[in-house]
C-alpha cells in the first residue's frame, strides 16, 4: 500500500515538474515576444524619426478628429500629409463613395513649406511644425510623434478659417508609403 501512494506521490510530482517546465516556457516566450516587439517598435520609431529629419515623410492616417471632437474613421490609403523636401500634401477624404472635388471623395492641396521646426521633450515625444502656403491652402501643421513607435498625429489648422482637423495614422518614410494621391486643387 505505502509503494501505492509512493508511487503515486511520485507520479504527481512528475506531472507538477511538467506543469511548471511548460509555464516556464511559456513566460519564456512571452518575454521573448515582448522584447522583439520592443525592438521593431524602436526600429520603426527611429526610421520614422529619420523620414521626420529628411522632410521625406507621409503620416497615413486611419482617424480624422473634426473641430466640434466628433471621430471618423477613415481609410489610410487616401487620407494623409506628406511631405518631400520643401513640398506638401495634404489630402482628406472622408467620403470614398463621392467622387469629390480630388476624384476620390474629399480635398487635395499641395503648398510649400516654410517655417520647418522640430524639437523633442523629455519624454521621448518628437513635434514638427510647419506652415503650408500654396493653391488652396494655407495653414500650419503641427505633428506629435510618440515615443518608441510610429504613431503620430497631424492637426491642420488653416490661416483664414477654424475648420482644423486632427489626423491620426502611422508616420513612414514618403518611399515606404501606399497612398493614393487625388488630384490637387
Amino acid at each position: 500500500m505505502t509503494r501505492l501512494i509512493l508511487l503515486m506521490l511520485i507520479g504527481c510530482i512528475g506531472m507538477t515538474t511538467n506543469a511548471v517546465a511548460h509555464i516556464l516556457e511559456n513566460i519564456s516566450a512571452d518575454i521573448q515576444k515582448s522584447g522583439q516587439e520592443e525592438r521593431t517598435d524602436s526600429l520603426v520609431h527611429a526610421e520614422a524619426l529619420q523620414a521626420m529629419i529628411d522632410k521625406y515623410f507621409v503620416l497615413e492616417a486611419d482617424r480624422a478628429v473634426l473641430k466640434d471632437g466628433q471621430t471618423v474613421y477613415v481609410s489610410s490609403g487616401i487620407n494623409f500629409v506628406s511631405v518631400e523636401n520643401d513640398k506638401a500634401v495634404v489630402q482628406i477624404s472622408f467620403n470614398a463613395n463621392a467622387s469629390g472635388l480630388n476624384g476620390v471623395g474629399g480635398i487635395t492641396v499641395e503648398g510649400s513649406v516654410s517655417a520647418y521646426k522640430m524639437e523633442q521633450d523629455k519624454r521621448g515625444y518628437t513635434y514638427l511644425t510647419c506652415n503650408v502656403l500654396g493653391t488652396g491652402i494655407s495653414a500650419r501643421i503641427d505633428i506629435t510623434l510618440s515615443p518608441e513607435t510610429n504613431r503620430a498625429s497631424v492637426t491642420v489648422t488653416p490661416n483664414f478659417n477654424s475648420n482644423k482637423v486632427t489626423l491620426t495614422g502611422i508616420l513612414k518614410s514618403a518611399g515606404n508609403s501606399n497612398v493614393f494621391k487625388g488630384i490637387s486643387l
